[in-house]
């Protein structure tokens, strides 16, 4: 069984270095919602806000400059941009002030990136940090179809990306920033609540093929250093509890959608069981590190943002799985970019993104 165990590691780490990233002819845009996962530099255009990423290291190792996204590097929203052939969406706020000052027309016709990182399912989660809600995020989408700035045809035929939620539940652990007396059951069904409402908004407007992610292990992230009583040599298992139970309670949900929401076709990527494969034998994907962060200061490097004064930064961000307190490097992101893109029901169900980014009808 040992045997069979290892073979299986070792076949997976193939097929995630070697998968096919052939374009889809058949994409022509992608709309993204959610936080930091996706988030293509939202929060820099917004002056209100005070969770940023503008400045080094963050976009070394890629972009070569920072670009609001908190990592080293490309998102998950990236990838999957460079998978189907298109490219990166540019943030809402910088396209729609390019639209509002007449440097350009139209907006983006391969897609918008709605994300900001920071924010949350919940309308309150980090509001204090000026972050843009995922309820506003939708009004934003809702505003550009009702004013016929984005053509219907294309929403039909475009890629919908959704994730959140993990500020939510880091929150839900952070004294300062608890949000609610809720017990955790009552907190993650609020939590399903408004993802429904989120994906009833965006198929009323067009969506028909969409993509929803589901958390990674929040309570492996170092910046649970910051939180009283989370142990340091090994996750916050309270917090991953109560993960499982939104995936769990997300993935029940989304099964019934296709029969409920016809015709659209809704994929769930299982990205805490992809974490988890990176985690468990790191050395089959290139890791040294996956509990410290590559970038910040304290301990695991998660108790200081990086880029802050006394922050330390490792000399090999890719063979960390973190690059700061709270998110993956862009190495981590492209191991689970392509798991998203081509892997098996394990981790992406009922079909992967390749599939769905190849039906040319629904």
């Amino acid at each position: 069984m040992e045997i069979m165990r290892l073979l299986f590691i070792f076949l997976s780490s193939l097929l995630l270095s070697s998968v096919s990233v052939s374009a889809s002819s058949y994409v022509p845009a992608i709309f993204t919602f959610g936080d930091s996962i996706f988030d293509a530099g939202n929060n820099r255009f917004n002056k209100n806000c005070s969770a940023q990423a503008d400045f080094p290291p963050y976009g070394s190792s890629f972009f070569h400059h920072p670009t609001g996204r908190f990592t080293n590097g490309r998102t998950v929203a990236d990838f999957i941009s460079q998978f189907v052939g298109i490219g990166f969406q540019k943030p809402y706020l910088e396209a729609y002030a390019e639209v509002v000052n007449g440097s350009q027309k139209n907006y983006p016709s391969n897609g918008i990136n709605f994300a900001s990182a920071g924010s949350g399912i919940l309308q309150e989660t980090n509001k204090h940090l000026g972050v843009i809600s995922m309820q506003e995020q939708v009004q934003q989408f809702e505003k550009l179809v009702l004013q016929n700035q984005i053509d219907r045809n294309l929403i039909q035929k475009s890629l919908f990306l959704f994730e959140s939620g993990s500020n939510d539940i880091f929150n839900y652990f952070a004294p300062s920033t608890r949000p609610t007396t809720l017990d955790p059951d009552s907190y993650v069904q609020s939590m399903l609540t408004e993802v429904s409402r989120f994906f009833n908004s965006i198929y009323n407007l067009g969506a028909r093929r969409i993509a929803m992610f589901n958390l990674g292990p929040v309570g492996c992230v170092p910046a649970r250093a910051l939180l009283r009583g989370a142990p340091i040599n090994r996750c916050f298992g309270k917090m991953n509890v109560m993960v499982k139970k939104y995936n769990m309670g997300l993935e029940t949900m989304l099964k019934d959608y296709p029969r409920v929401y016809r015709p659209t076709v809704v994929a769930y990527g299982a990205v805490y069981k992809i974490v988890q494969e990176l985690r468990s034998v790191p050395n089959q994907y290139g890791f040294t590190e996956v509990s410290a962060a590559c970038c910040g200061a304290g301990t695991l490097g998660g108790m200081q943002q990086c880029g802050k004064d006394g922050y330390k930064i490792c000399k090999n961000p890719n063979e960390f799985l973190f690059w700061d307190s709270f998110h993956p490097t862009e190495h981590a992101y492209e191991f689970i970019s392509k798991a998203l893109w081509a892997g098996g029901t394990t981790r992406i169900r009922p079909v992967n993104l390749m599939t769905l980014a190849n039906i040319t009808s629904n």
